[in-house]
């Protein structure tokens, strides 16, 4: 199937708009973007929104779109995450200009680091973590400043010097930049520049002993590689006064000594002065996304791991069955602004079902199979019925789906004492079956309580070209002929969680204690051959059931495995 989505009206958010001035005035000759994932983690469905747009931007205007690890923690990282990012890039559609890594530049953000001591910007701290914070303040009190801060320039470069020799334990020194103790953005009050981190690195190996903090890693970064718009989500946007900081002190682009070492190893020196632009993230009820209590999920067994079908993160929502189309159409319908809101889940299940509708073939499965002998058939009768594969777009073809005399039907498809309103099987009641004809059922069948078998008589008359055909009765039930029926697991997946907001500790309850109990059930079902002989991640719309993808490790022709990906309608509005 697919993946292809009709070509989109032209895309016109504020930040394009700043992208489109930016080349017409001629302030940038290409455009350049990034996208920074730290591999502390699987990316998740918020991500999904930066990576369209980080190399949307840079398709739609002819410019390139690093992807960019910034691997500055090597105590959280793992060569897994690198991995399964790369793989969630791609599916989404998307390939990079180039694949850097922050680590690569440990030694340019090194000698800036020098630079900086030197101007007197920066010096090493020996205040501890827990006096660090003490002395930075508050909202309403100004900081304090370090007892350390006036260091001569050759103190500060003779320790940060040792520091990067290994000689002081984790924790005993930092450094720190020298700003504003009583700023009112806290983020400028001395930040920390660098740390002592005796772990090794799952890019750079043993070769370092200490790490560059985070935002200044991230700006000279995007300095290096020539960023012309870096685009970052609203919490970061009151770092951008030290992104700047950062980029104006260092002044890599005025400085190319400070990229002798990247050039020396054959990259080029692109060095420039991004601007940092902030967007509002992408927040949906019914979900968590805090990377912590993912991960407290995973390792504490609540779900089946990161790709658990469930779990909000791009793997799990691809091996559920989700498009990267339908992903790419809820990205670009929530749009982008800086307005912080509130998305409700069944946007992107619209999102999905929209997509699935379109372009996912049809089949015929029973997931709560209850017998059906057709009594007037002989024993021995078989024939296939031709069926088309999508009822709306006849180039999908028709397919070849077996009948019999025996047959599955959906337990709920038959009710003894119908509810008002019920339309389908009941006791001598009729109902037309899907393709074949029109039903009456004559005889239950029980074992104890239990219902086990119906039978029934088929008109001949409304089968296809009878004299009957256009008979009307209220109901149509599918089936699968149980001689031919391939045995099938399915598992149907639901919302992880009951309340739109599990995110919100409140009255001693935690996001664990709305789990939701029915987010997975596994039942032995039955699909026509059809549906069985197919790859990993093929999706098909389950007749009256339902949308479903084979799973992408489990399934195989011998034994199927089939996700639900979402309902045919949304069941929660209600």
């Amino acid at each position: 199937m697919s993946d292809a989505t009709p070509a989109a009206p032209e895309r016109n958010d504020f930040i394009r708009q700043i992208v489109r001035e930016d080349l017409a005035s001629g302030k940038h000759g290409a455009i350049q973007t990034r996208f920074p994932p730290e591999p502390n983690g699987y990316l998740h469905i918020g991500h999904a929104k930066a990576i369209c747009l980080d190399f949307g931007i840079a398709q739609e205007f002819g410019g390139r779109c690093n992807l960019r690890f910034d691997d500055t923690n090597p105590a959280r990282e793992d060569p897994e995450y690198v991995r399964a990012i790369q793989d969630d890039v791609r599916w989404l559609g998307f390939e990079w200009s180039e694949l850097r890594h922050a680590s690569d530049y440990f030694e340019v953000y090194y000698l800036a680091c020098e630079k900086l001591i030197a101007q007197g910007d920066a010096f090493v701290c020996d205040l501890s973590a827990e006096d660090v914070r003490a002395y930075r303040g508050s909202l309403t009190e100004a900081g304090r400043e370090s007892p350390w801060r006036n260091r001569s320039v050759e103190e500060n470069l003779d320790l940060f010097r040792r520091m990067r020799a290994g000689e002081f334990p984790d924790g005993a020194r930092t450094l720190r930049a020298k700003i504003d103790m009583a700023s009112g953005n806290i983020n400028l009050r001395d930040p920390a520049l660098y740390r002592i981190k005796h772990t090794p690195h799952q890019n750079t190996g043993n070769a370092w002993c200490i790490y560059p903090m985070y935002d200044m890693a991230h700006a000279l970064g995007d300095a290096i590689e020539g960023i012309t718009h870096s685009l970052c989500t609203l919490e970061f946007e009151d770092h951008r006064p030290l992104y700047d900081w950062c980029v104006d002190k260092v002044d890599l682009a005025g400085h190319p000594e400070l990229m002798a070492p990247l050039v020396a190893r054959g990259f080029p020196n692109t060095a420039a002065k991004p601007r940092q632009i902030e967007f509002s993230r992408l927040n949906l009820n019914y979900l968590v996304m805090s990377k912590r209590k993912l991960l407290a999920m995973v390792n504490d067994g609540l779900v089946d791991g990161w790709d658990d079908p469930r779990m909000p993160t791009l793997q799990g929502i691809r091996r559920r069955g989700a498009t990267p189309a339908a992903l790419r159409l809820f990205t670009d319908r929530i749009g982008i602004s800086k307005q912080n809101s509130l998305i409700d889940y069944s946007v992107l299940e619209g999102c999905i079902r929209e997509d699935l509708d379109a372009h996912a073939p049809r089949r015929l499965a029973v997931i709560d199979p209850l017998r059906l002998v057709l009594t007037n058939l002989p024993d021995d009768h078989a024939e296939t019925l031709d069926f088309p594969n999508h009822p709306k777009d006849a180039s999908m073809g028709q397919r070849s789906v077996p009948f019999s005399r025996l047959l599955w039907i959906e337990r709920e498809d038959f009710a003894e004492v119908p509810p008002k309103g019920f339309k389908r099987l009941v006791p001598g009641g009729e109902v037309r079956l899907r393709g074949v004809g029109i039903i009456r059922c004559e005889e239950v069948i029980r074992e104890g309580e239990r219902i086990v078998e119906l039978r029934a008589t088929l008109d001949p008359d409304t089968r296809p070209g009878g004299s009957a055909v256009d008979r009307k009765v209220k109901g149509t039930i599918h089936w699968v002929c149980a001689r031919r029926a391939i045995a099938a697991e399915i598992r149907l997946y639901d919302r992880l969680f009951t309340v739109p907001d599990p995110d919100v500790d409140a009255d001693g309850k935690t996001y664990r204690d709305f789990i939701n109990p029915d987010s997975r059930r596994v039942v032995q079902g039955y699909v026509e051959p059809a549906a069985a002989e197919v790859e990993p991640e093929t999706r098909f719309q389950f007749e009256r059931s339902g949308y479903f993808a084979a799973d992408r490790y489990d399934h195989a022709p011998a034994r199927p495995v089939f996700n639900r990906v979402v309902t045919l309608r949304d069941t929660w509005s209600a």
